[in-house]
Formats: structure tokens, C-alpha cells, sequence
């Protein structure tokens, strides 16, 4: 039987609860499913709450963890807004070349939402565009200089901009990196049995970069006629996911539309509480939930572990401990269905006392698994 190594990060806020939730669901799931491998777990620091101790929120000890594992499930770590450190999951991203954000959307019976039967993959590339964080804040020289410049080249646009008041963020799109994440959704497409990839831009508008992501997907597309391929606007893509998302399969965005709908998709399915997460490259694979470390939860055994339980589930599947993951989905999916031993926010009324805590759910999951 294979022995996995899995680096553990165990976040910051209501991470660490999360992490102890998730540990004992695919425990259990290796430990119930005959000739399942198991796993040797890594437990490492990082989020706001290791600040004082390494001066940074991703102590390099934490990343090197990372490269040498079979795999990292990582718990949420939480990202100041408008100030402090850029985000931990950008830096990880980054880092490690982690360049494919993998969001499976799907709909399980028990949880609320106006839809049912959704199935959805949305594949995001994650280490440029807009969301790369390539940014000039308003009054610096560097920005005054690319403001200046960029008004002195866009005349035929009719720009205007202040020098002194604008910030500016830079869109780098690339031919390599468009390729490497359109052939990750066509071959994830191929190895999963789905029919359809949909290629998400802006080209009307962004001729050059957009433009360019929609030509690159195209080449690609040539490459697996097996596959069936479309493209479509953004906006309209939102759209059509409201109206009708069953004629959606896997979905493919530069980094900035992948964040955007990757969420909104979430919202098909009942919300970020059910919505697990990958992201994939050369240096590693780590598997996350989707939503934040909701601090004020913190130590109260109170917050849905769905989604990081899931996320285990996709990094069973990355080990090649397929059994054994879709025996865990499985059981997710049973316990929800009943309803009885689920958290706060899966209960009709919030206010339910039945509702159960974050461990106690984990555990109904693994006696799930244990034919309990």
C-alpha cells in the first residue's frame, strides 16, 4: 500500500478546526476502502497568527514542505483588505508555479439553493493577468511615469489621467501560459469523461490580450477533437450561467474572470461553504476550500467543514487513491442529504439547536464511512 506524504497547513482563524475536520474525514475514507494507501501528515504554520513569531505570514520552511510532498491540504488563511501582506495563496501560487486553480461546482441534495443537478469545472489560470497584483499605487514616480506615458501613446483613446491621482495595474497575457492552462482543461476535460470545454474573454474589447487568449485557445482546441469547444464573452458567460448552467461543463478563464465566476458558480451550488478547490503546477498541488478563515468563528467549533473535506477528496484523487475519494464524496454527500448531523448554515433554520459542530460533522462523515 503507498504511503503519501501531505504537508498540512493549518491557517489561521477557524483554519486549525477546519484542518483537524478534514484529517479525520480522509483518514477515515483510506482507512475504510480495502488496499487504500495511507498518509503520512506534515503539520505546518502560517496566517496572521505566526506574524510575530517568522515576520511573515508563509515561513519558507512552510513552502519547502510544500515542494517536497506528494501533496498539501491547505486550510484558509486570511488576507487583510487594502493593507497588511498580499495574499498567502497568490505568494503560494506564485512561488511554486501552481499556474491551474482547479473549482469543481457541483449540487448535492440537502443543500439550499435555487438549483439543482449542477456540475461545473471552472479551470483558472493563476499566475498572470490582472489578478498577478503587477500594481503602481497613485503619487509614486515609477507610476506617474507609466501614467504620463500612457497618456502620450493613447491619444487616439482619448485618455486623460492625472498622473498624481491614478494607480495602475498591469494585464499580462502570454502565449505559453494561455497554452499550458487551455491543454489542463482539455486533457482534465478528456481523463473525467466530460464533453465540453468553454473558452471565457473579453477579445471585443481587449484585442491584445483577451484577443490573444481567445486565438491561443483556439490553436489548442484543434488538438482535441474529442472535445467539443466554444468561446464566450464574460459578461455573456455570467449570463448564460444563470439561465442555464446544465449546458456548461468545463470552463476555462484568464486569472481575474476565473476568481469572479469560479464564485459565482459557488453561489449555484449552495455557496464557498460546499465549494472545494485545487491549485496545480510543476512545484506542487495543494488543495484548499474555497472560502475564507471567518476569524470571529475562531475556536468555536461552529464553521461547515464541507468544503476543505472536499478539497481532501480531490487531493485523494490527485494521489491516484481514487476509491477511496469517491467513497468520501460518497459519504459527504450522504450525511448532507439527511441533514441531521450538519453545521449551523446547512440547516433550514440557522438557528436550529439540532445543528451539529465543525468536528462533530467530520465525524459523522468518517462513522458514515465506517458503516456506523
Amino acid at each position: 500500500m503507498p504511503k503519501h506524504s501531505v504537508t498540512l497547513i493549518l491557517g489561521d482563524g477557524t483554519g486549525p478546526e477546519l484542518a483537524a475536520a478534514a484529517q479525520t474525514a480522509v483518514d477515515a475514507a483510506l482507512r475504510t476502502t480495502p488496499g487504500a494507501g495511507t498518509i503520512e501528515w506534515l503539520p505546518c504554520e502560517a496566517g496572521v497568527d505566526i506574524m510575530d513569531k517568522y515576520g511573515t505570514p508563509m515561513p519558507e520552511s512552510t513552502i519547502e514542505s510544500v515542494r517536497k510532498s506528494d501533496a498539501t491540504l491547505k486550510a484558509p488563511i486570511t488576507t487583510p483588505i487594502g493593507k497588511g501582506f498580499r495574499s498567502v495563496n497568490v505568494l503560494l501560487r506564485q512561488t511554486l508555479d501552481l499556474y491551474s486553480c482547479l473549482r469543481p461546482c457541483k449540487s448535492y441534495p440537502g443543500v439550499r439553493s435555487r438549483y439543482s443537478n449542477i456540475d461545473l469545472v471552472l479551470v483558472r489560470e493563476n499566475t498572470e493577468d490582472l489578478y498577478a497584483g503587477v500594481e503602481f499605487a497613485k503619487g509614486q514616480p515609477q507610476t506617474q511615469e507609466l501614467v504620463q506615458f500612457i497618456n502620450r501613446i493613447a491619444t487616439d483613446r482619448k485618455i486623460k489621467t492625472n498622473p498624481a491621482t491614478t494607480g495602475v495595474s498591469i494585464k499580462p497575457i502570454s502565449v505559453e501560459n494561455t497554452q499550458r492552462i487551455v491543454k489542463f482543461a482539455f486533457e482534465y476535460a478528456r481523463a473525467n469523461g466530460r464533453k465540453k470545454v468553454t473558452y471565457v474573454h473579453k477579445a471585443n474589447i481587449m484585442k491584445h490580450t483577451d484577443g490573444l487568449f481567445k486565438e491561443v485557445a483556439e490553436q489548442v482546441a484543434k488538438g482535441y477533437t474529442d472535445i467539443e469547444s466554444e468561446e464566450r464573452l464574460v459578461d455573456n458567460m455570467c449570463m448564460q450561467l444563470v439561465q442555464k448552467p446544465e449546458l456548461y461543463d468545463v470552463i476555462v478563464l484568464p486569472n481575474l474572470y476565473g476568481d469572479i465566476l469560479s464564485d459565482l458558480c459557488a453561489g449555484l451550488v449552495g455557496g464557498l461553504g460546499v465549494a472545494p478547490g485545487a491549485n496545480i503546477g510543476e512545484g506542487g498541488a495543494v488543495f484548499e476550500a474555497t472560502h475564507g478563515s471567518a476569524p470571529k468563528y475562531k475556536n468555536l467549533n461552529k464553521v461547515n467543514p464541507t468544503a476543505l473535506i472536499l478539497s481532501g477528496m480531490l487531493m485523494l484523487r490527485h494521489l491516484g487513491e481514487t476509491a477511496a475519494a469517491t467513497r468520501l464524496e460518497d459519504a459527504v454527500a450522504a450525511v448532507i442529504a439527511e441533514g441531521k448531523n450538519v453545521t449551523y448554515d446547512m440547516k433550514e433554520d440557522r438557528n436550529d439547536p439540532s445543528a451539529v459542530g465543525t468536528q462533530e460533522m467530520a465525524q459523522a462523515i468518517a462513522a458514515r464511512l465506517e458503516g456506523k
